[in-house]
């Protein structure tokens, strides 16, 4: 069995779970199969987008990120329903504990898909029996579908997984890029955003064989340091290891709403921003992080959408101090036209108990009064342990609604920071 693997390079596999949120639902509720459903947010407002959708849904030319009102009228059947994300998470977990159970050397991405390494895994099978397990466990424990790619390594995985949707299982070796990877279009390629593949193609680019023997020069000076790792993942090339622990990262916390209805009045906008502020805080203290940055999106009527940011001299992490700097940010840049849209992100992270701050004139007289607490809570936690005094404002407990009924990156993230924790508790038990 060893002889199916390789004797120098790795066996990596990408699950992804098809129609995620939509299979979750028709697993809990058979009358849903086969038929047009889709879930999102609420049909008495206009946040009502697409999140996901069925196939049965796709069909009519239904897809993510889609108006409501639009997908009604594609398919006056449909099936909408708002999102349940505790019925998500509970079956997240049960995937990821099925994934465990072949390696422990698993990576979640997402609440809907993760990476494996399975070098090390040929007393269970071939690479690709192995996929077929996951595969055929996951549908009949769970009832979910899902793709499998089998590759070398993370980039082709990824890519090998998109390719037969639902319930694919794709190998994608180094010698099949130039007959099947490199004729495509180079929008096509994992990690090349719309904008990035008119920037490729306004340089000759077009496929990503076209990429793959691109000039690294001019790669460079068009997209960065980016332009050159484009080009190797292009060539098939990505050192990337599978990393179970990449769940403690996170690099931003954010949160937008799509307005009930066009606004122009400063006063309400206002209001919004600092409604946004409090559920950033809120996040920030449950990750125990501050943010150097804050930036704030603004989407107006026409939908046109900016995005200004401001880096701070004192990371923040307080409700007041958020909506302070975003709507310094907001006044500054809001022409006064209608927006449908707003969001505010804090980015450039750093962990609460490792931040300094920068003394500056006004906040001086302040912060020396507190200087000899800081200092005595400093000696305990290094003879301590850092956990043997917490702030107050870090004694918050996960509610148990959720904070962000967004289905977007800010969900996925909390999920991920659940699942790190779930791991320590379980190895601890062991």
């Amino acid at each position: 069995m060893k002889e199916m693997y390789p004797k120098k390079g790795r066996v990596i596999l990408h699950v992804d779970m098809n129609s995620f949120y939509a299979s979750v639902e028709m697993a809990y509720d058979s009358d849903l199969k086969g038929k047009p459903l889709a879930i999102a947010g609420n049909p008495e407002e206009r946040r009502g987008i697409i999140v996901t959708c069925s196939y049965e849904a796709r069909k009519f030319g239904i897809r993510t990120t889609m108006p409501l009102w639009e997908a009604k009228k594609l398919c006056p059947d449909l099936i909408i329903k708002k999102p349940n994300f505790d019925r998500y998470r509970t079956a997240s977990a049960a995937i990821f504990d099925i994934l465990r159970q072949y390696t422990e050397v698993v990576e979640p991405v997402s609440i809907d898909e993760g990476y494996m390494d399975i070098t090390e895994c040929s007393d269970l099978g071939t690479p690709l029996g192995i996929a077929e397990s996951i595969q055929k466990r996951i549908l009949e424990q769970l009832d979910l579908p899902c793709s499998i790619g089998v590759a070398p390594n993370k980039f082709l995985a990824k890519t090998a997984s998109d390719m037969k949707k639902p319930m694919g299982i794709t190998v994608l070796r180094k010698r099949d890029i130039p007959k099947i990877l490199w004729p495509l279009e180079v929008g096509e390629m994992h990690g090349v955003g719309t904008k990035t593949a008119d920037k490729l193609k306004s340089i000759g680019i077009d496929t990503i064989g076209g990429l793959a023997a691109a000039n690294e020069i001019q790669l460079k000076g068009l997209l960065g340091i980016n332009g050159l790792r484009l080009k190797e993942r292009a060539n098939g090339q990505d050192n990337r290891h599978v990393d179970p622990d990449s769940v403690y990262d996170f690099k931003s916390i954010g949160n937008s709403t799509t307005l009930p209805r066009d606004i122009s009045n400063q006063h309400e906008l206002l209001k919004v921003l600092d409604r946004l502020s409090e559920q950033v805080a809120a996040r920030m203290k449950r990750k125990e992080a501050v943010a150097t940055s804050i930036s704030v999106m603004i989407r107006f009527k026409d939908r046109k959408t900016i995005t200004r940011s401001q880096k701070l001299q004192n990371p923040v992490s307080k409700k007041e101090d958020i909506a302070a700097v975003a709507k310094t940010i907001f006044l500054k840049h809001w022409n006064g036209d209608p927006i449908r849209l707003l969001g505010i992100t804090g980015t450039d992270l750093l962990e609460a108990d490792k931040a300094v701050k920068q003394l500056d004139l006004f906040s001086y007289e302040q912060d020396a009064k507190k200087e000899p607490l800081i200092n005595t809570m400093s000696q305990l936690r290094e003879k301590y342990g850092k956990n043997i005094i917490e702030s107050a404002g870090l004694q918050v407990k996960k509610p148990p609604t959720k904070e962000n009924t967004g289905a977007g990156t800010s969900f996925n993230k909390d999920f991920l920071q659940d699942r790190r924790r779930s791991n320590e508790s379980e190895k601890k038990d062991f």
